[in-house]
């Protein structure tokens, strides 16, 4: 089954979607896929077979929202969590994953065409060498194509990302690229797996369970949650649209609270800036208490200075997670 599914939407399927467009429309939106062991169990196959239902399910979310204009789409593929299944079960998933990654590689000509950027976030360090090489060849070949984006979230779970982009600024910090005044709420958004991504704007979880399970809990803090009770696999255009149409009643409410959230970090941020220059002012003035200009002057350098830290260790961090694909190729070929 092809990742990229072609074909238009029906009459009746295309109007709906007209009248959708008319209103504020999600740009991202992130899937908790949800209900394939269910659905197996209800139709009394595999557990392998829902599985590869919930993948076919996928690929034609994707065709769906390709027509609605949704830009970029996250899933939730597997979690850490998922280890804990029995070691049948996840070798499974993991032959899936590796047929899966294989056929995308075998698209590439028409994900060119369509412009879609492969991201994998997550560990993949705990996933086995070869899955490894074959995420790397997807990201790498893809990583130019700019019309669509699709994030699939595997060896993942948020307060793993959280703790990681801990991590990140701490190795920041010890290299001497940011100060311990630089970590902020904004820079460690920038530490995430998801950093080359907006916040979703729109989360559907299916088959009726009503938690996040450790799915992107930093960046959906002001994300509309849609919880339906259908399970994946059999998920339908018009359940897209229901979550949707509940997006675009709460869009306003949502948009007040993000500006909110955003003019907040900023005032966090001067203030955080404005107590760095005065406790510099106070250690190197003399005695002399600062006029306002000299103090405005001080914070405009400081705040100057703070951003390129941040711009060089970012860069920095980019380059050291791009070297872990090349990396992984150059062994992959070697091999």
């Amino acid at each position: 089954m092809s990742w990229i599914r072609e074909g238009e939407l029906n009459l009746i399927e295309k109007i709906s979607a007209n009248i959708l467009k008319a209103g504020p429309m999600p740009k991202h939106v992130a899937f908790i896929m949800d209900g394939n062991r269910r659905f197996a169990r209800k139709k009394q196959m595999e557990r392998q077979e829902g599985h590869m239902q919930g993948f076919n399910k996928l690929a034609e979310t994707l065709r769906w929202c390709k027509h609605l204009n949704i830009q970029e789409v996250t899933v939730y593929a597997f979690s850490i969590e998922n280890f804990k299944r029995s070691q049948n079960e996840v070798d499974g998933l993991m032959v899936l994953a590796k047929q899966k990654f294989e056929k995308l590689l075998e698209e590439r000509e028409n994900l060119e065409k369509h412009g879609v950027c492969i991201r994998v976030l997550g560990d993949l360090n705990m996933l086995p060498l070869d899955l490894q090489q074959l995420i790397a060849k997807a990201v790498v070949s893809t990583k130019t194509h700019n019309k669509c984006f699709l994030n699939v979230c595997f060896a993942y779970t948020s307060r793993y990302e959280i703790t990681n982009a801990v991590r990140e600024m701490a190795w920041g910090v010890e290299q001497g690229q940011i100060k311990t005044s630089d970590v902020s709420e904004a820079l460690l958004s920038e530490c995430l797996y998801s950093n080359n991504s907006p916040n979703p704007d729109l989360l559907i979880r299916t088959s009726g369970e009503v938690r996040l399970s450790d799915f992107l809990l930093w960046q959906t803090s002001h994300s509309c949650l849609v919880f339906q009770s259908v399970l994946w696999p059999e998920y339908s255009f018009w359940n897209l649209c229901e979550a949707i149409l509940q997006y675009q009643l709460n869009h306003t409410s949502i948009q007040k609270a993000r500006d909110l959230h955003q003019e907040h970090q900023a005032f966090v941020q001067l203030e955080a800036d404005r107590a760095c220059v005065a406790e510099h002012l106070q250690h190197h003035g003399n005695g002399k208490p600062a006029d306002a200009r000299r103090r405005q002057e001080a914070l405009q350098h400081y705040a100057t200075c703070r951003e390129e830290r941040i711009h060089d260790f970012l860069e920095a961090l980019q380059n050291r997670r791009d070297s872990y694909y090349t990396d992984l190729l150059s062994n992959a070929v070697v091999a």
